[in-house]
């Protein structure tokens, strides 16, 4: 198992490199494609799709109307990014919030008119799997493509900015995990997750605050802002303490469901949301607060 998940790490870590120093077009399908995988598993990690479903072998990869309604909108949700970051047409905001009216409106429609076969808490567990999987996991493309010039080359403040997301998030977990073996002692969620301490959650937000401040001054010459070293300790400081909340918020909801994990996709390691849990809540905190600090 150990060499299985090892080999895995490794290679989601090439592809992480790959597709965020590439950006544009080839991070945009990587991301609708992972925010699919996603979303499914979410809706069965929540009850949109029952048990009774999952569990038929040949209803495994059959989709229900609300699972289908979502997958149809993340694809739209990701064709409104392309033209707000390719074409300007549209702003983030406006994309967010006419995909947020889309897929509930389309989920009521679902509802009504396939009444009684849907509950209301399908519906809304369809609508809340929408927007933790798919709309905070876009941000991580939104982020990379920070400041794209009118030529289109590339040449972005994101592909520096979109590091922190990484940075706060694995670098929070790793120095999280060695200072709780060290000297943890004060359980922060036992029922959670009992392995990890205060003492381990401080380190974490600390460790991936130095570890922003260094990445800081490695990149400092390519941003002109003479604050970047302090701006990026506090973006990491801060999105390595949300990334903690995301980790339990994603182990709760697999508690109430009753599975280990999400998914299957990534041997050794589970689904997209077990791998990216921490991630999912930090890209959005990431983004907004490059933007206020790093106008």
């Amino acid at each position: 198992m150990f060499w299985v998940r090892l080999r895995s790490g490794i290679i989601l870590v090439i592809l992480a490199l790959f597709t965020m120093f590439s950006g544009g077009k080839i991070l945009l399908a990587t991301m609708t494609f992972l925010s699919v995988v996603a979303y499914c598993e979410l809706t069965g990690a929540t009850g949109v799709r029952k048990k009774e479903e999952q569990n038929v072998p040949q209803k495994k990869w059959k989709k229900n109307g609300l699972e289908i309604v979502g997958i149809l909108n993340i694809i739209l949700y990701y064709i409104l990014l392309l033209l707000n970051v390719e074409m300007g047409i549209l702003s983030v905001q406006t994309g967010i919030l006419f995909s947020l009216i889309c897929v509930f409106m389309c989920g009521m429609f679902v509802y009504v008119f396939g009444f009684p076969k849907f509950q209301a808490s399908q519906v809304m567990a369809a609508f809340f799997s929408f927007f933790y999987g798919p709309v905070c996991l876009s941000f991580i493309y939104l982020t990379r493509e920070l400041g794209r010039d009118a030529a289109g080359d590339g040449s972005v403040i994101g592909l520096y900015i979109v590091w922190l997301i990484l940075l706060s998030s694995w670098g929070c977990d790793t120095c999280a995990y060695c200072v709780g073996m060290l000297i943890g002692k004060h359980k922060m969620s036992p029922v959670l997750s009992p392995k990890k301490s205060v003492e381990g959650a401080v380190g974490g937000v600390v460790g991936a605050g130095l570890l922003g401040a260094l990445y800081g001054l490695i990149v400092k010459e390519k941003i002109a802002d003479e604050r970047v070293v302090l701006f990026f300790a506090v973006i990491c400081g801060v999105g390595a303490l949300i990334s903690m909340v995301g980790d339990l918020a994603a182990s709760a909801i697999k508690r109430n469901a009753d599975i280990k994990d999400y998914g299957k996709l990534i041997p050794g390691h589970g689904g997209v949301m077990d791998r990216f849990d921490s991630v999912i809540f930090t890209a959005p905190v990431i983004y907004f607060m490059a933007v206020m600090l790093l106008a």
